[in-house]
């Protein structure tokens, strides 16, 4: 752990890695950029020897390498989606709370520790955070800003704007609250029903992205000579990389065609 924090405060990965520190903050990984980008070269380095002693194939090892390096930026992109996904699954529970919190007499700060108390998750955690900072001297607004800008949540950006905007004009805050609760709501729930709808596209991508792996792997064990040539010919390994691209792209069209924003 030393070791990392000495190797993550250098110079150049620190640098390297001032753009990963936001995705990292938003994934709840308490590590810095400079030292998540020393831990993807680490793993790539021992990825890439232990490929190199086991095929004795320089271009082999750089490829494994290059593919272990970018695994743990795929592991930071999924764990943030969902880790935001049950942040705003949480919403319209902590919004409710606010909601009946204001009603019976309470204030903003005493509702939002309401909150804080009774969730568990990503939600408590962030509007714990939220009042250590007022705590600390920060103004509600300005702290509910950085709390907006850490989580990235377009349903957490409609309640802060709302919040602000209470404050400025003044007006039935907890009433608003309710409203935003049953528009994050409806959305949820035409969310579920379009997952459902498109679950067979999603499948059918499934299986078609799948069965290329499936069946390479039933080769090797069946006749691995047949399948090493593409690893050894040149033409083979350009097979393998157009292969890996065409998975990639297709995957990612049949995501954009199921995938409906609301």
């Amino acid at each position: 752990m030393d070791f990392l924090k000495w190797a993550g405060n250098l110079s150049l990965t620190r640098s390297l890695g001032k753009s990963l520190d936001r995705k990292l903050t938003e994934a709840d990984i308490p590590l810095k950029g400079g030292e998540f980008i020393v831990m993807a070269a680490v793993l790539a380095i021992g990825i890439g020897l232990f490929a190199f002693a086991v095929t004795i194939d320089l271009k082999v090892s750089i490829i494994l390498a290059a593919l272990s390096a970018y695994l743990p930026f795929i592991m930071v992109s999924g764990k943030r989606q969902r880790w935001l996904n049950l942040f705003n699954h949480q919403m319209c529970d902590a919004l409710t709370l606010l909601s009946t919190s204001l009603r019976s007499g309470f204030s903003l700060m005493q509702s939002m520790d309401m909150v804080e108390k009774e969730l568990q998750g990503p939600v408590g955690k962030e509007f714990g955070r939220t009042i250590s900072e007022i705590a600390l001297g920060t103004s509600t607004e300005e702290a509910l800003k950085n709390m907006s800008g850490r989580v990235n949540s377009r349903d957490l950006d409609l309640v802060v704007t709302a919040v602000l905007i209470q404050r400025q004009v003044g007006g039935n805050l907890a009433e608003v609250l309710d409203n935003i609760a049953f528009v994050i709501r409806e959305r949820v729930r035409m969310k579920r029903e379009i997952k459902a709808l498109t679950a067979q596209g999603r499948m059918s991508g499934l299986i078609i992205g799948m069965l290329p792996l499936i069946l390479g792997t039933y080769i090797m064990v069946m006749n691995p000579p047949y399948l090493l040539e593409l690893f050894t010919e040149p033409l083979g390994l350009l097979m393998l990389v157009w292969a890996v691209v065409g998975e990639v792209l297709g995957f990612w069209m049949i995501k954009k065609i199921v995938d409906i924003d609301i």
